[in-house]
């Protein structure tokens, strides 16, 4: 049974909490008061990035709430400027500095840029010294996946994507399936651009009235039924907690049906390769 503590066993023998909490666009004390409150209400999945600017405030937030650092899983990700110029190392050390830690659970290139190989084999021998638990990529195509094989054997532990039911990634979850990658889901319910289309949709106002639930409590709820890591972000603690509060129901087979009907194959936030100048 599903619970805020369950994980997801990942290929290289590590496990990541299947529900994360996600800082993008946070700023300041903002950011600190709403990794602490997530915390609190019993995440341990906290995912960040070099260019999101706020790795300094992610720590301050995680030392305030006294949880240990042994039980939060912590992504980052390599910027574009470091992944062309080959800057791995110090990209990493500085996001450690920032994070005050001497490791991270995740290391993931943020996107598909021209080195983008040559980076991840950087990334898996940095693993191997212990700087990094894990290695994974972000908003890569099966073929860039593909291509990392080109400049390094380990494979990605974790892809993380768009994934919402207008752009539910079916044959890009069976890609990395067969390949033994976890898939992780960002802007689970369509992010800033998309309005709230999917909040305000009528199936899923149906569904989330038939469970008793919001509809935002429903996005997040159909992505742990998939197996898909998901990362919900808020920043008041009443929206914090209710995110949180979804593993006292269970959509049933309709309700996945429905959910699978919206697919429109509409992305929010630009296509995946829109920073893949040269190939």
């Amino acid at each position: 049974m599903l619970s805020i503590s369950s994980y997801l066993p990942l290929n290289d023998g590590q496990r990541i909490p299947l529900l994360g909490f996600g800082v993008f666009l946070m700023k300041g004390d903002e950011t600190a008061q709403a990794v602490s409150c997530a915390l609190k209400c019993g995440y341990r999945h906290i995912d960040t990035a070099a260019i999101y600017g706020n790795e300094a405030e992610v720590a301050a937030g995680i030392k305030d709430s006294g949880v240990p650092r042994d039980e939060i899983f912590i992504t980052s990700k390599l910027w574009n400027d470091d992944t062309k110029s080959g800057e791995v190392r110090r990209a990493l050390e500085t996001s450690l500095k920032k994070l005050d830690t001497d490791y991270l659970n995740l290391y993931l290139v943020h996107w598909p840029v021209p080195g983008f190989a040559k980076a991840y084999a950087e990334m898996a021998r940095l693993h191997q010294e212990g700087l990094i638990k894990s290695i994974g990529v972000s908003n890569f195509p099966t073929e860039f996946v593909d291509e990392l094989k080109k400049e390094c054997e380990v494979i990605p532990a974790v892809n993380q994507v768009e994934c919402h039911p207008h752009l539910n990634q079916r044959v890009l979850l069976d890609d990395m399936r067969r390949r033994g990658i976890a898939l992780e889901a960002y802007s689970p319910l369509g992010g800033e651009k998309s309005n709230g289309a999917l909040r305000n949709h009528p199936k899923l106002i149906e569904i989330a009235k038939k469970h008793g639930k919001s509809p935002v409590q429903v996005l997040i709820r159909w992505q742990l039924q998939r197996s898909v890591i998901v990362l919900p972000k808020a920043s008041k603690p009443e929206h914090i907690k209710s995110n949180a509060e979804i593993f006292n129901f269970v959509l049933d087979d309709t309700d996945l049906l429905n959910i699978g009907s919206l697919n429109q194959d509409l992305r929010y936030n630009g296509s995946p390769t829109k920073f893949m100048t040269v190939v």
